[in-house]
């Protein structure tokens, strides 16, 4: 029975461990390796390492993390191109990433934001500031990875399922309309231009005419409001569209 009692333990003990988020960090600075993961396994995460973006790349395909902290300078392959390859990858096209650098130009942060990275930290930075931003990037990824649904306004999305409702009324979407709707409720208020919903729904190895993107939201919009319904998708002149809340 203390034997059974035992291995029970450990099992639970390893569950729990699992339920913990996993964190790829992809850093070649062995000090700041050192310090990250002490600081970061302190909190509450478990850790992967990976010293070059060759090695990243493995690591997110094999292991898939939850959040993965990417360093812009790196051998082999620069940050940025890490990030890209990311994107195009089913298994981390979703996965948060923050972007770890010594530039703080603006420039260099919307070349940073444009590559696919959802944050951006400059170094020097304290652990407290690391942390504080993997929190929250967490709070906006975890709950719809976790509860495969996602809601917004009086929309909601059950990703397992493949379904979408707007009140009580089910909305009937296409493929490609289902993961552009996706993309959009994942990232609610958040201005996306048509290369980057090219990007995060066509995927970066497909050549598509940014003008698609037009046809496949006037094709959303049709299937979602109905009878007057509110439109939810809102059009930015020059910049392109959003999930954001109607606005008389």
């Amino acid at each position: 029975m203390l034997e059974t009692a035992q291995l029970t333990g450990k099992s639970h003990g390893r569950t729990q461990d699992m339920m913990k988020p996993l964190i790829l960090l992809v850093e070649d600075e062995s000090a700041l390796v050192t310090l990250l993961r002490y600081n970061l396994e302190r909190e509450g995460f478990r850790m992967l390492e990976a010293r070059d973006g060759e090695e990243a790349l493995v690591l997110a395909k094999e292991e898939k993390p939850d959040l993965i902290l990417l360093d812009w300078m790196l051998p082999l392959m620069s940050g940025l191109q890490v990030c890209r390859q990311l994107r195009r990858m089913p298994e981390s096209r979703d996965v948060p990433i923050i972007l770890l650098t010594a530039r703080g130009e603006e420039a260099d942060k919307i070349r940073g934001l444009d590559s696919g990275a959802d944050d951006y930290i400059t170094k020097p930075f304290s652990p407290a500031e690391l942390i504080a931003r993997v929190r929250a990037v967490l709070r906006r990824s975890l709950p719809a990875l976790s509860n495969e649904t996602l809601a917004f306004d009086d929309l909601s999305m059950d990703l397992g399922g493949h379904r979408v409702r707007r009140g009580d009324r089910h909305v009937h979407l296409g493929p490609t309309e289902f993961r552009l709707l996706r993309h959009l409720m994942q990232h609610p208020g958040r201005v996306f231009s048509r290369e980057q919903l090219l990007d995060a729904v066509w995927g970066r190895d497909v050549y598509v005419e940014p003008r698609t993107v037009d046809v496949h939201i006037r094709r959303l919009r049709k299937a979602l409001n109905i009878d007057s319904e509110p439109d939810l998708i809102r059009t930015v002149r020059s910049a392109g569209y959003a999930l954001d809340y109607a606005t008389e």
